[in-house]
């Protein structure tokens, strides 16, 4: 195993993928000789040519509908939208083209897609660069929809990404590039510099599409997260001292139900977590498959701790995100109900 940063870890699994199979290119704003605004792709067009990773116009909806093509005809593209805020001219491509292709040509044609972006605040990056649009992509059927909490998993679900046959959005926690971030402070790590390393397996290995996992056995309750709040949750059941069973879902759809209502039904209790906005967002999702699979063994009401239905407030950034004080709030009420 080699201790790597999460770039290095996504960057590793392109040249891996790439390694074993020429039929994955790259391709996107900035990727191919600067090596991505993070240097996510660093390095790769030197080793594979200008064929294999390549620089795009600044124009999302043309970068997805080119890959949906390559992709129709038997390509592996893996292209990087450079901030998630900056998705949204290619939702129609994604949403009606990539994820429809199957079965509408009744499975005679698939999208092997790879859709990476990095998501969410904590970077001082403001209004369009910090948003959590997770739950525009979870609504989209024929989509998967991912997102690693740690380096290990960032590679090994990057490389499952890249051979699924259908189109795979994965979203890359800023806030974790160099991390992981440090739970248990409201305010940052200095997001640019590495602080502290995590151990990858070397060569190729893949996390399997699909499945959660358990962060911290525990009884009293169950606490649903993904992205960085795996370790704001993990910071908070430490300060609340309780026995708390934490779920990292890594794979938002398809969702490890399973795992889920195993916990749930154990513990009896559930906080969900996310950094983005409450109404509409994918916890929603969450607390309604609890409350469905697992009503009669709840002994109080699922909660939520998510950001403010707001704009992405810049000013208020380190407010804005629920930190441990927030959720250990949260896990108070939980027990006491």
């Amino acid at each position: 195993m080699t201790r790597m940063t999460m770039i290095e870890a996504i960057r590793d699994a392109h040249d891996v993928a790439m390694e074993r199979d020429e039929r994955v290119v790259v391709f996107g704003e900035d990727v191919g000789y600067f090596g991505g605004v993070f240097r996510c792709t660093a390095g790769l067009q030197k080793k594979y040519g200008r064929t294999r990773c390549f620089d795009a116009p600044i124009s999302e909806l043309g970068i997805v509908g080119a890959a949906v093509g390559m992709a129709s005809y038997g390509l592996h593209p893996v292209v990087e939208i450079q901030f998630a805020d900056y998705v949204y001219p290619a939702i129609d491509q994604i949403a009606s083209e990539a994820a429809r292709l199957r079965y509408r040509s009744a499975g005679d044609f698939t999208c092997p897609l790879v859709i990476r972006m990095p998501t969410g605040g904590g970077i001082f990056g403001g209004q369009t660069h910090s948003q959590s649009p997770e739950a525009f992509f979870t609504h989209v059927s024929g989509l998967k929809t991912v997102m690693p909490s740690n380096p290990q998993d960032a590679k090994g679900l990057l490389l499952a990404a890249i051979e699924d046959p259908d189109p795979v959005i994965f979203l890359e926690p800023k806030r974790l590039y160099n991390g992981p971030f440090d739970g248990h402070h409201d305010q940052p790590i200095v997001p640019w510099k590495k602080h502290d390393l995590g151990e990858v397996d070397d060569g190729y290995y893949v996390t399997p599409l699909g499945k959660a996992a358990v962060r911290r056995a525990g009884e009293a309750v169950t606490i649903l997260a993904y992205g960085t709040m795996v370790y704001v949750a993990e910071a908070a059941a430490d300060e609340a001292g309780i026995d708390a069973e934490i779920i990292d879902l890594r794979t938002l759809l398809p969702l490890d139900l399973d795992t889920i209502t195993e916990s749930v039904q154990k513990t009896g209790r559930c906080l969900v977590v996310h950094e983005a906005t409450k109404t509409g967002g994918f916890g929603a999702e969450l607390m309604a498959q609890v409350q469905e699979h697992c009503f009669y063994h709840l002994e109080s009401p699922v909660i939520r701790v998510t950001g403010w239905d707001t704009p992405y407030p810049h000013a208020q950034e380190w407010d804005y995100f629920p930190g441990p004080a927030r959720v250990v709030a949260a896990l108070h009420q939980l027990m006491e109900d």
